[in-house]
């Protein structure tokens, strides 16, 4: 039976399997006991990408592990909290699996949303602000339908093997330790501005991607907040309705 709750909570980035089994398991159940946590107040629950290193589902299959996770998900939606999935740039082959499966929603790119007369913009963050032009180029081939049929052509034993070591591969290449590098200097505080420019209905920006807890004034009615990620900071968001938070997680 559902607890009636009335929060909503952001996390993103958990990024389950890397680097290797045994340290994914750990990350796994810590994330599944957050989720156990929440959902007691929870009204929904929104995931902001990246949940997963690597995810593509052929037609007949897809990537085996992450049981309890998403036997909890699944458990969670059947009890009537709602998740949401925000496709990230890890996890940007999501299809309809995981809906059927499991109930959730998904979403791709960014989206409004009201939450107790509060206008969220929300998305994983990939891709958006000035510069990354390498990226934004590849996103546009991984999103490419014709690109996705070749990659299918693949057999799962060989194409899992090149993503996941691309994928180790790139956080290889990421600078340590992050840190905030200033409002004129983060490309999401750039481009949070430049839509309230557009829209200036918007209280708050959710963010993930940056791997990086912020939570950052844009204006006098405006914050943005990036949830940061599960590698590192165990970090994630709640609105009480009234208030948004930025927390870490401890067991």
């Amino acid at each position: 039976m559902k607890t009636v709750g009335n929060k909503i909570y952001f996390a993103s980035d958990f990024h389950l399997g890397t680097p290797d089994f045994k340290t994914s398991l750990l990350r796994e159940k810590r994330i599944v006991k957050w989720l156990e946590l929440v959902r007691q107040d929870a009204k929904e629950i929104y995931l902001m990408g990246d949940i997963f290193d690597f995810w593509f589902e052929y037609k007949y299959t897809a990537p085996k592990g992450f049981s309890r996770f998403l036997g909890t998900i699944a458990n969670i939606v059947d009890s009537g909290i709602p998740i949401h999935f925000f496709i990230g740039n890890h996890d940007m082959w999501m299809f309809d699996y995981l809906e059927k499966e499991l109930g959730v929603t998904i979403h791709r790119g960014t989206k409004l949303f009201e939450f107790s007369n509060k206008t969220f913009f929300l998305g994983h963050g990939d891709g958006l602000g000035p510069g990354d032009n390498k990226y934004k180029f590849l996103k546009k081939v991984f999103s490419n339908t014709f690109c996705q049929w070749l990659f299918e052509r693949i057999h799962p034993n060989l194409s899992f093997f090149i993503a996941n070591n691309w994928s180790r591969a790139s956080r290889k290449k990421e600078k340590e330790p992050q840190i905030f590098l200033g409002e004129d200097k983060e490309w999401l505080i750039s481009y949070c501005k430049r839509k309230l420019e557009e829209n200036d209905q918007i209280d708050y920006f959710i963010f993930g991607h940056r791997h990086l807890p912020i939570q950052h004034q844009i204006s006098e009615n405006c914050t943005y907040v990036n949830t940061g990620d599960w590698l590192n900071h165990y970090t994630y968001a709640v609105f009480d309705g009234e208030e948004l938070k930025l927390k870490e997680y401890k067991d």
